[in-house]
């Protein structure tokens, strides 16, 4: 987090209201684009970004500091987004079609997708227990684009890195998880656990797999 961010925290905590007032001037644009790329729509855009800079200053005491501002900030926006859209629309399905929008080009290591194994729920601890033990580079790109839906191009303006980077970082973080799957599936049939859950295999998700959506709780 850059320090200019960091004074602003500190002094919106020590009681200076304005100072948060400048965090929002200085991102309040930002956000908006971020948010209308979300909900698709310029009204419910100004909705999320007004919640999520109140729900950000209400919270503001719990934040770590271990991410940039913006990152942070943006996660609260997406998270209300997720639950106007909810509210707008039916589930869709996690995999989007050949020419729908949203579609982006399958990475060869979509046989781990994230999002589609928190599905089932005979899997659930189990991969919860191996993003517990990813990097923790590893697990944010995961996160960001499996869990939370984000694109190439939005992960890379969060992360401040170019799209090929986000790409080359989200197929080295599947690979990861899939070898701790496995891992974490032998270990359980060597203590006699028993009901061994084996990863994803490529005919577990429409081809070609699209981005997950989160159309359920």
């Amino acid at each position: 987090m850059n320090d200019d961010d960091r004074r602003l925290i500190a002094e919106s905590l020590g009681g200076r209201r304005d100072a948060f007032g400048e965090l929002v001037t200085r991102y309040q644009a930002r956000l908006y684009n971020a948010a209308v790329r979300l909900v698709d729509s310029p009204d419910d855009a100004a909705d999320v970004v007004q919640d999520a800079f109140l729900n950000a200053y209400q919270s503001l005491h719990a934040f770590k500091g271990d991410a940039e501002f913006f990152t942070w900030l943006y996660r609260i926006a997406f998270n209300g987004a997720i639950s106007l859209k909810r509210k707008k629309r039916p589930a869709k399905s996690l995999g989007a079609a050949d020419g729908e929008p949203g579609y982006e080009p399958a990475d060869p290591s979509d046989y781990v997708r994230t999002g589609h194994a928190l599905e089932r729920s005979e899997e659930d601890a189990l991969l919860h227990a191996a993003l517990a033990r990813l990097s923790p580079e590893h697990r944010e790109a995961l996160t960001m684009k499996d869990l939370d839906g984000l694109r190439y191009e939005q992960m890379a303006e969060l992360l401040g890195v170019p799209v090929g980077t986000v790409r080359s970082r989200l197929h080295r973080a599947r690979l990861e998880l899939r070898g701790l799957l496995a891992q974490l599936d032998a270990e359980n049939e060597t203590n006699g656990e028993g009901g061994s859950v084996h990863p994803p295999t490529p005919t577990d998700y429409p081809a070609p797999p699209g981005p997950p959506t989160r159309g359920s709780p």
